[in-house]
């Protein structure tokens, strides 16, 4: 009987000392493979025969699509989302377009990034994210913690902005980001917002902005790298300035009207002035179709 309770004990030390799940299933195989034995091949072979089997598919499909872009096969790991995310419940397919944009970030797929994240900000206008709850449970280097729905937004809008700004729409990142920050500002989007304005040359705009991250008035500045890294492009500016005039034409202003529109709306129900302690999807309820991402 000792033996068997300290077989027992020495197995659950050695799930929680690796994180492998406990079981002898093709997921529990695959992630044996991956955190164990540290084979990646392997461990996307096992993947497989899970979905396949229905063992565990919606973590099964999200963990082979990590260890495929680990291994530089992102077009693959896009393509096994889109097939099989139909065999995953209704609750999981949030996260999937999660795991879909960051693999289209991966392989520079900026139009599709783009239009997922249209896509997940029109559920939100609709009361549809978080599966109609207020706020999520998220996991960041192993720590659960809450995240609302307005800084959801604020994230999304601010991944947004970062995809304009990788095809040099440069006006339409401004709109985003500056909405981005009125709904929760942060150090990290505020120096993206400088460095937007600074692609258009528009220097003392983005000084203030930048200024705010170094002197620590913004939420986030206190990271020793966001406030180096507002440094680095306040010193910028003042190598840039006096060539102005050799700058390209700047790229026009490719946004929708609907989208623009909407995004007003969503600033009109989230103003300052308003209590924080109303209910969200109330609130936006009133103009759910009038953003046509």
């Amino acid at each position: 009987m000792e033996v068997m309770n300290s077989r027992r004990k020495e197995e659950d030390q050695f799930h929680i000392i690796h994180k492998v799940p406990s079981g002898d299933g093709p997921y529990v195989k695959a992630k044996h493979a991956q955190l164990v034995e540290r084979d990646q091949e392997g461990a996307i072979v096992w993947f497989w025969k899970a979905i396949n089997a229905g063992d565990r598919v919606e973590s099964a499909l999200k963990d082979m699509a990590v260890v495929m872009k680990q291994l530089d096969r992102t077009e693959e790991a896009i393509e096994a989302i889109k097939s099989f995310r139909c065999l995953c419940p209704k609750s999981a397919q949030e996260s999937l377009d999660n795991v879909l944009i960051d693999l289209f970030k991966k392989c520079g797929k900026v139009d599709e990034q783009i239009a997922l994240l249209k896509q997940k900000l029109r559920m939100i206008y609709r009361g549809e994210a978080f599966n109609g709850r207020p706020t999520k449970t998220a996991r960041s280097h192993g720590r659960k913690f809450q995240v609302s729905v307005r800084q959801e937004t604020s994230r999304i809008l601010g991944n947004l902005g970062w995809a304009y700004m990788q095809k040099s729409n440069f006006m339409a990142a401004e709109v985003v980001y500056k909405k981005a920050q009125m709904i929760d500002p942060d150090a990290n989007k505020a120096c993206n917002l400088g460095l937007c304005l600074m692609k258009q040359a528009r220097y003392e705009e983005a000084c203030p902005i930048l200024q705010h991250v170094v002197n620590g008035e913004i939420p986030g500045s206190d990271d020793i790298r966001a406030r180096n890294r507002a440094q680095e492009l306040l010193m910028e500016i003042e190598k840039c300035r006096h060539m102005s005039e050799l700058l390209p034409a700047l790229p026009g202003l490719d946004l929708d009207d609907d989208f623009v529109n909407g995004l007003e709306k969503l600033m009109n129900v989230w103003a300052p002035s308003r209590s924080k302690r109303l209910p969200i999807f109330e609130q936006i309820e009133s103009f759910r179709d009038q953003l046509a991402c």
